[in-house]
């Protein structure tokens, strides 16, 4: 080949590049533009637009910018053909990809309104769930859209497809009963995000293990126990399976500390210190401080202390200090009243052998 016929060759295709970059440089100068101009309002939104519209959006210009001067090229008919179809399979590409992304704006705008560290975060909660098992599932229904609009794309695959159809009767039976395990877990997901039994950074008690919910699938649950070990159940456990949840309603929870104390133990000087413990204490949240006694053995009485605290946490921290400072206190004040056994010894008389004179 000489050079005129190589320089004819590669000329259209040097000039679809030199578009095509020419085109990204002006989606790169537009996405500053734009960034630019959103970042005196929301500053969030903006970013999340950015990160998540911006990437795509990108090559939208020099796809169009390809398109446009397609007719304008100088070749042949198998490679118009040819990138016709690449042009076209990467548009359906940028707009599976798009379409995807902005699910991701809006669980991140979602979790940007409604943040979870603070002390009623009920609702908060309740948003995140949804928002993240709702898109998990659209994110994989447009993923799975833009892939059979891609192969539905090219006339081969069309065929195919009209021919597996056509004996598609025991094929489709065979793999619905293959997937319905799979189909089961999405539709338990679903329902979990729609009726929310449980919600993320819930309090759980499942498997006879403590911890929070960490994450929330589609087709799965992590929980983080308090040892930071992690549990992974299916989504179905938490509709079949009766488990605990400590902050379903409120993140408010009650908690007992059992002393053990003689009978003398005064109650009212029990009840006063309890007071001032929590008085000291920042961890009480206020609501409740009481002591009962709620048993009385033959050796010692059984002290009940109830308190309070805003969430699961902090309960159990406060539980501990209250316990180890009444403890302390007793031991000071009233070291003889401490829980002991008691023994009634009675003297008897000692009998003798009147023959030998042992006893």
């Amino acid at each position: 080949m000489n050079l005129v016929a190589y320089a004819d060759a590669v000329g259209p295709w040097m000039m679809l590049l030199a578009v095509a970059f020419a085109a990204v440089f002006l989606s790169l100068l537009v996405r500053f533009v734009i960034r630019k101009l959103l970042g005196g309002g929301d500053r969030v939104l903006a970013q999340l637009l950015v990160r998540y519209i911006g990437r795509p959006a990108i090559w939208f210009l020099p796809l169009l910018a390809v398109s446009a001067v397609q007719p304008l090229l100088d070749l042949p008919p198998a490679q118009i053909e040819l990138l016709e179809r690449v042009v076209s399979l990467l548009f359906i590409v940028l707009v599976t990809w798009l379409c995807a992304n902005q699910f991701f704006v809006l669980e991140g705008y979602v979790a940007h309104r409604n943040p979870v560290d603070v002390r009623d975060n009920l609702r908060a909660r309740k948003m995140h769930t949804q928002v993240r098992v709702i898109r998990q599932i659209a994110v994989v229904v447009v993923v799975l859209l833009g892939v059979a609009i891609g192969l539905l794309s090219f006339e081969p695959v069309r065929q195919v497809g009209a021919a597996l159809l056509a004996g598609a009767g025991v094929a489709g039976l065979i793999i619905g009963l293959a997937a319905q395990r799979t189909l089961g877990l999405i539709l338990s997901g679903l329902q979990i995000a729609i009726t929310q039994p449980i919600r993320l950074d819930d309090v759980l008690i499942a498997e006879g293990e403590w911890g929070k919910v960490e994450e929330i699938t589609i087709t799965y649950v992590v929980l983080r126990i308090w040892d930071q070990r992690r549990l992974i159940l299916p989504c179905s456990y938490f509709l079949e399976t009766p488990f605990q949840n400590w902050t379903r309603v409120t993140s408010e929870l009650l908690g007992t500390v059992f002393l053990y104390l003689d009978h003398a133990v005064p109650i009212d000087a029990v009840r006063a210190e309890l007071t001032r413990i929590l008085q000291d204490e920042p961890l009480w949240d206020g609501r409740v401080g009481i002591v009962q006694v709620t048993e009385a053995q033959a050796w010692c009485m059984e002290l009940r202390v109830l308190i309070s605290a805003g969430d699961a946490p902090s309960l159990w921290d406060l539980r501990c200090n209250v316990r180890e400072r009444l403890i302390t206190w007793a031991a000071e004040h009233y070291p003889e009243h401490l829980a002991r056994m008691r023994a009634s010894l009675d003297q008897q008389p000692v009998r003798s052998d009147t023959d030998t004179g042992k006893p």
